[in-house]
């Protein structure tokens, strides 16, 4: 007995394509200075909380912030490109079916 193991041919889309390493790097380039902005952010915050008399809690987590961010924006724009989803032109409701085994029938016999 035979078993027909038919496969499709895989079919490659323009949007398969990763995206140019310009983009990719300007991506890390705003998320970089975004953090750091959120730390200069919490450095002027942690000034300014300690000189108008906040409660000491508040001054030491901002403190905590401005040291920390740093060492996490780094990591984080360094981390190497992104993975990008896929496109696929495939049913889901045929993916969710169970291929066929065995021959197919075929017509007119």
């Amino acid at each position: 007995m035979r078993v027909n193991h038919h496969r499709e041919p895989m079919v490659y889309t323009v949007t398969d394509a990763p995206r140019p390493m310009s983009e990719d790097i300007g991506h890390r380039q705003r998320r970089y200075l975004m953090s750091m902005a959120v730390r200069t952010g919490c450095f002027v915050g942690a000034i300014l909380t300690a000189v108008l008399g906040a409660p000491v809690w508040l001054v030491i987590l901002l403190v905590v912030g401005a040291l920390f961010l740093p060492y996490v924006a780094v990591i984080v724009a360094n981390s190497g490109r992104e993975p990008t989803a896929s496109a696929a032109f495939d049913d889901p409701a045929r993916r969710a079916q169970n291929p066929d085994s065995g021959q197919r029938p075929e017509i007119g016999s």
